[in-house]
């Protein structure tokens, strides 16, 4: 499926393939707290089908408790979060932010990860595979 997207200025834009089979909730603590929500809604895409249309975003390197680094790239002028990836030169996923697709209405979450995090009155999705870590 294409889809396009931007941030909530506008500044940013792009457009991917995406597998709708790959769009999940991840309740892990960095999602939480980047998004300052109880979870983050990501779409995985395929680094080769992801273009930008516009824009230069910017890139933090979160480091984990665990000493894994991911880079979450973000719009230095609204600051709207877009993708999260490995620090890989050429990374082959990027988790794209549900949010910032056009075509969000269309895109039912699949799974669920780090269920093991997941706020405890947080019920579960329905219709969602739910992994209590990654995928497994």
């Amino acid at each position: 499926m294409r889809i396009t997207g931007e941030c909530h200025c506008g500044e940013i834009a792009f457009e991917a393939e995406l597998d709708p089979e790959k769009v999940g909730i991840c309740h892990c603590t960095d999602c939480q707290v980047t998004s300052a929500s109880a979870f983050r809604t990501i779409a995985m895409v395929d680094a080769a089908g992801f273009r930008l249309m516009r824009g230069t975003p910017k890139t933090y390197v979160k480091t984990a408790d665990s000493g894994n680094q991911r880079a979450l790239t973000f719009c230095g002028t609204c600051g709207t979060a877009l993708y999260s990836a490995t620090t890989d030169p050429e990374p082959a996923v990027l988790n794209l932010r549900a949010g910032i697709i056009d075509q969000r209405h269309d895109l039912p979450p699949r799974y669920e990860i780090w269920c093991r995090s997941a706020l405890p009155w947080l019920k579960p999705v329905a219709d969602t595979i739910r992994y209590e870590f990654q995928f497994t």
